[in-house]
């Protein structure tokens, strides 16, 4: 049986593999805010906060990503913070501006979906393609040291808990 989530209480098919602390993160190329390809191996190896949301021009995606870019702030130089969502570039550095968001790289998977692929997080059913809500905090050694799929898409992670987890991973 295909792993489900919910969103807005319909349950939708999940494509990928599900994720756990522990496993290594896998391989992906998202476009940055300046049309370059970002991979994994492209990211510097430091700990790593993946926050997956399926639009920021949605109320809860906005909030999330502007809570860690808040609370990141005082680990900004052991961290990275990325928003990975399929919004185009443009849209993702046009919120940053307007939000002034000083910590949050943004990521698109637009360009061929291969981190929804690879961490598991492409809702399938929609009419347009959207990534689940989820949390990744990779090591410094490409580890999964924290995952999250938030059972409803439209409600947020467990902030505590994730922070905690790249708290750790910074060490």
């Amino acid at each position: 049986m295909a792993r489900q989530l919910l969103f807005k209480g319909s349950p939708k098919n999940v494509t990928g593999p599900e994720l756990k602390a522990g496993d290594a993160a896998p391989e992906f190329a998202c476009v940055g805010s300046g049309l370059e390809i970002v991979t994994l191996a492209s990211t510097p190896k430091k700990a790593r906060l993946f926050s997956v949301v399926p639009s920021l021009d949605t109320s809860v995606c906005s909030m999330q990503t502007k809570r860690f870019d808040d609370a990141i702030a005082s680990l900004k130089d052991k961290v990275v913070f990325y928003t990975v969502s399929n919004d185009m570039p443009f849209a993702q550095k046009r919120f940053c501006t307007t939000e002034n968001l000083q910590n949050a790289v943004t990521l698109s998977d637009l360009h061929n979906g291969s981190f929804s692929k690879a961490f598991g997080v492409g809702l399938e059913g929609l009419p347009i393609p959207l990534t689940a809500r989820s949390i990744f905090v990779v090591d410094k050694n490409d580890k999964v040291t924290y995952a999250e799929y938030v059972p409803e898409v439209t409600s947020h992670p467990n902030y505590d808990k994730v922070l905690e987890a790249l708290n750790a991973a910074a060490q």
